[in-house]
């Protein structure tokens, strides 16, 4: 980063330079912040303060006013203000409220992963979901908020999620992703993962020997949210060693889990966890699946037009 106030003091002692500068001195002894700052720090100020700090007054009053202008400054989203050191005035740089708003807002965000999500999952929120079609939009949008108050006045106690389950495009995902956003506002981490696509990436891991990596992420993340599940035909090692595996983990340490699906639970357990790919039907190990999807949630219905794009 540049050093302002040397380069200034070097061109203050070439003679052309010397009467812009006089006048340059005089517009910053004039600026009010500068004069506030003088009065209210006299009595901690050397005699000559003033004249041995003036190019620091100037690059204040200078870099103010560019922040105020939006215009670019020596240092991008910081604001400059005054201090006392040693007797003399120098500067010191604190964070615009642009740019601590924005650091708060990054901050938030790398509380929230995304597997194999939309890009735009972290850009939506609760005052977006509509609540006017039918009564399930409320009822949802209740136990959500419900949800949100509960685990962030309590974090670690345990609390139930969902299995938000419903037709095409009705708004599962968006509403997943706008609970996710709120919590973690309030300072929780949330893991939202496209079951389907993670169960492609994790036979890929194979291998690599990732898989235990892999899943020890998600598995023990605070709040999962795993979406879409049922989408897709699950393999007897996907359903055991993968959903198994992360479910009982998530059970014996009561962490709160949601699902998304476009199967009723009951549908979810006949039609989907019963039958593997290879057509095999497993009953007894579709009802060892579901017995932890029914601890960790409750089911919650989701009904309503299309919204996606046609």
């Amino acid at each position: 980063m540049r050093n302002l106030s040397e380069e200034m003091n070097k061109k203050i002692n070439e003679p052309k330079y010397r009467q812009k500068y006089d006048q340059l001195v005089s517009l910053a002894l004039q600026d009010d912040e500068v004069k506030s700052f003088l009065d209210d720090n006299k009595d901690k100020l050397a005699e000559n303060a003033v004249r041995r700090s003036i190019s620091k007054l100037y690059e204040f009053v200078q870099q103010k006013n560019k922040v105020k202008n939006n215009e670019p400054t020596n240092v991008p989203g910081y604001t400059p203000i005054l201090v006392v050191s040693k007797g003399l005035i120098d500067i010191s740089y604190v964070p615009t409220k642009e740019k601590i708003e924005s650091m708060k807002q990054n901050k938030i965000l790398k509380r929230i992963h995304a597997v194999s999500m939309p890009k735009n999952i972290k850009n939506v929120s609760l005052s977006q979901f509509d609540l006017d079609e039918n009564d399930y939009r409320l009822d949802a949008m209740a136990k959500v908020t419900d949800f949100i108050n509960e685990y962030s006045n309590d974090p670690k106690g345990w609390h139930q999620g969902m299995y938000l389950y419903g037709e095409f495009g009705v708004g599962k995902t968006f509403l997943m992703a706008a609970m996710a956003n709120e919590l973690a506002k309030n300072g929780t981490e949330v893991t939202l993962v496209h079951f389907p696509s993670f169960a492609v990436e994790m036979k890929s891991a194979i291998s690599n020997n990732m898989v235990s990596d892999k899943l020890d992420t998600i598995k023990k993340t605070p709040v999962l949210i795993l979406d879409d599940i049922g989408a897709d035909s699950m393999s007897s090692w996907v359903r055991d060693d993968i959903l198994g595996v992360i479910l009982e983990y998530r059970m014996q340490n009561a962490l709160s889990t949601f699902f998304t699906s476009n199967f009723s639970m009951d549908q979810f357990e006949k039609e989907h966890l019963a039958v593997n790919n290879k057509g095999e039907e497993e009953p007894l190990k579709a009802k060892r699946i579901m017995q932890r999807v029914r601890f960790l949630s409750k089911e919650v219905s989701l009904f309503g037009k299309n919204r996606r794009p046609q």
